[in-house]
């Protein structure tokens, strides 16, 4: 705490010190969550912060969630490795920051009381600068509007403080245990007194042109009941004073939040779910860490309060769109009478409002692509949402049938998919693989790739790995099969797709597996995974003189650290990558450079632009050029300045194939014609693609051969088949997704055309 407090804080010292070094044995006897640890991390100007990943995503918003915790005075950040935080961060998919003070005052506390309050100024610009340099870095996966702000004591007051000058930044913040905002130096100690118009006038102060973020912030208080240290007066006031800045009302009565017997804690909640104060029974001056917590001011005596706030930032938050589209089921696609013409039913229901409409795509499936040929929009029945189309005239072959809904709000849904032949069956033919892939972690393999049935008789799909097969799940043509325990160095796996007739093909990949590094701590001081000053200790009390094993991972900021199987206290410090990835410059991170990029804030890996001006398709407003915009045009892809629509369905002429007409007047209807607006008689389709040679840029006569390779993600980079991305990988033209760039990343990778990659085989 501050200055004044320095009697009590020195008789505790000697119980400080026993209970660090109690800390650090139970750290290495706790269990292992699914995420991870990262010690030490030099990030957003602290020189040290623990971070811990989870393996999970947040329930709202994209990606994940981040809450900043800040400690207290002598409070070192190894304790919060003691506090639960883990199981916080799995269950609410909440990345956890502990930063140790830069510029601390004495006893180590967060200087709150003492320089300038301002975003530029000390800790408050470095806590600005980590919150959002971990959520701009793309590889945290961290949503920006999920960004939260917690502390205890000392921290407390600096949280508050923080949170006032950057309601920007924070949506959530959370003091626990600390004095109010801008009191004097003796104000930990006794009690002083703030209004709630003082505390709204100085948070609005603090905060300038950013004072309207506080409409959609939340806040959550807390105070143990058994308090000595800092006066528990500050729980209501610091309340009361969120309530003036939120401009809201207390709800009368409390309720009681319990995690088992002797874990309780007292709610009281106000309106608009912006605010919530806590009484933790039973607790003293310290961190509420929940049952097995412990550790130098961090207990569990009372709930766990990260737990606590990860659901209720993530139930409150304010700045989450959840908005979540419209939810097809029942989507069906069959043809009418041999007719050509597919009916698609199903039903588009919208929790939150009303369906606009929904959108149904056609993607043909014969060549093994899946580019979207054509596109219709249709209504739902307001009463159970019910939708009923039929589609313009497709030539025959396999079609995946695409629907997605908008609602009232222009937030389109999540899409579903069907699989439907158009016209008579081929004969009966083995299943087709392509695209396979294999993403390693650890020593498990995820193996993935596409399947297409011609005769829609797909049995399995069975990957049979070094050490047993898997059945693979199959979702609209897209397999997946993982396995784990696999042995180090390369590897093979090898798809078999079978039909009922039985007939069956195989495909295959190779791929490297990490086994990591194994050897006792002084083999890992050697290699330098560890240091006697970083690791050595958590190593030693975790596996004493046996061996273990070690693997790197990414730590930010291009960094890297080791980390123990099974024991994230057995850790080294950061260090520059085994694997140097070069940093590029891709704001939208679809692994085109923004100097090549045709669209630099929407991802466009394809770089698809249809009226070849310099703005990619996704981000132009008239993307043919013909002076419709896109959203008024009947035909958006092709220039139809007369916007003709000879049968009146809303689909312009260049676009539609109206069976009644024929537009190159070569005697061959618009509906059958595999190149209605170049004459051509003959239909002459040499690559038999279902578009004729005289319109055809592929047609088929080429002489270029196509490869393939199978190497490292980075080998591939290296040899320019592939670039990188924020640690991940994208294949040179395509853009198809390749997993992370590294030695351990292994894909196959096809050169279909000069300079063009595909994941997968040649044709």
């Amino acid at each position: 705490m501050k200055n004044n407090l320095a009697t009590k804080f020195l008789q505790r010292k000697s119980k400080l010190i026993s209970l660090s070094l109690a800390s650090v044995f139970m750290m290495c006897s706790a269990s292992s969550s699914a995420g991870s640890w990262q010690q030490n991390v030099a990030i957003g100007g602290f020189s040290k912060v623990h971070i811990y990943t989870p393996d999970s995503n947040s329930k709202i918003g994209t990606g994940k969630s981040l809450m900043i915790v800040l400690h207290g005075c002598v409070q070192p950040i190894d304790n919060f490795l003691t506090a639960n935080l883990e199981d916080a961060a799995e269950e609410h998919g909440m990345v956890i920051a502990v930063p140790d003070a830069k510029n601390k005052a004495g006893f180590s506390c967060w200087s709150y009381w003492q320089g300038a309050v301002s975003r530029t100024a000390g800790d408050y610009k470095n806590l600005i600068s980590l919150a959002n340099t971990m959520s701009g870095d793309s590889s945290r996966d961290i949503d920006p509007k999920q960004v939260y702000i917690a502390g205890l004591s000392s921290g407390a007051a600096m949280t508050a403080q923080a949170a006032c000058l950057a309601p920007d930044v924070f949506a959530g913040v959370s003091p626990q245990a600390g004095p109010t905002i801008g009191t004097s130096s003796g104000g930990a100690s006794s009690c002083e007194t703030v209004s709630p118009t003082t505390f709204k006038q100085r948070c609005e102060t603090y905060a300038g042109a950013n004072k309207s973020h506080f409409s959609t912030q939340i806040a959550v208080v807390g105070h143990g009941t058994k308090d000595t240290i800092v006066p528990t007066c500050y729980n209501q006031q610091n309340s009361n004073g969120y309530a003036a800045l939120y401009g809201i009302d207390q709800i009368p009565g409390t309720n009681t939040i319990s995690e088992g017997a002797g874990h309780t804690a007292s709610e009281t909640l106000w309106t608009n779910d912006q605010l919530s104060m806590l009484w933790f029974d039973n607790l003293d001056h310290s961190w509420s860490g929940g049952a097995g917590a412990s550790g130098s001011y961090v207990a569990g005596t009372s709930i766990n309060v990260a737990s606590y706030l990860g659901e209720f930032f993530t139930k409150n938050n304010k700045r989450v769109d959840r908005n979540s589209g419209p939810v097809i089921s029942n989507h069906m696609a069959v043809e009418v009478d041999d007719s050509g013409i597919l009916s698609i039913t199903g039903n588009a229901v919208d929790a939150e409002g009303s369906v606009e409409n929904v959108n149904l795509s056609f993607s043909p499936l014969d060549s093994g692509a899946s580019q979207s040929v054509n596109s219709i929009d249709t209504n739902a029945a307001i009463s159970d949402g019910a939708y009923s189309s039929p589609s313009v005239l497709l030539n025959n072959g396999l079609y995946k049938v695409t629907a997605v809904g908008t609602d009232n709000e222009g937030k389109d849904g999540d899409s579903v998919s069907v699989t439907v032949r158009v016209g008579p069956p081929p004969p009966e033919t083995a299943p087709e693989l392509s695209g396979i892939n294999a993403a390693v972690a650890g020593q498990c393999a995820t193996i993935t790739g596409t399947v297409i049935d011609q005769n829609l008789n797909l049995d399995t799909v069975v990957v049979s790995f070094a050490n047993g097969d898997v059945t693979a799940t199959v979702n609209n043509n897209v397999y997946s099969a993982e396995k784990c325990g696999l042995q180090g160095g390369s590897n093979t796996a090898t798809v078999t797709a079978t039909d009922t007739t039985p007939l069956s093909s195989t495909d295959s990949v190779e791929f490297t597996i990490d086994a990591g590094e194994t050897g006792d701590y002084n083999y890992h001081i050697a290699e330098g995974h560890i240091t006697w000053g970083v690791g050595y200790s958590g190593c030693y009390l975790a596996f004493g003189t046996d061996d273990f094993t070690m693997r790197e991972y990414p730590a930010g900021t291009d960094q890297c650290n080791w980390i123990a199987d099974g024991a994230p206290s057995c850790a080294g410090p950061n260090q520059a990558c085994d694997v140097i990835i070069e940093p590029v410059d891709d704001r939208d991170n679809d692994g085109v450079i923004d100097t090549e990029d045709n669209c630099i804030d929407t991802p466009n890996a394809d770089q698809l632009n249809t009226d070849g001006d310099s703005e990619g398709d996704v981000c132009d407003d008239d993307k043919d050029n013909d002076g419709v915009l896109n959203i008024a045009d009947n035909c958006p892809v092709k220039a139809n300045a007369d916007q003709l629509d000879t049968n009146g369905n809303g689909i312009g002429d260049a676009c539609d194939t109206p069976v009644n007409t024929d537009r190159d007047n070569d005697g061959i209807l618009n509906g059958v014609d595999n190149c209605p607006d170049t004459a051509n008689t003959d239909q002459l389709d040499t690559d038999e693609d279902g578009e004729g040679d005289v319109c055809d840029d592929t047609p088929g006569t080429g002489t270029f051969t196509c490869t393939k390779t199978t190497a490292s993600n980075y080998a591939h980079v290296q040899a320019n088949r592939a670039t990188t991305s924020s640690y991940y990988t994208y294949a040179v033209g395509s853009g198809d997704s390749m997993g992370f760039y590294n030695i351990f990343y292994t894909s196959t990778l096809a050169e279909t055309s000069e300079n063009h990659f595909e994941v997968g085989n040649c044709p």
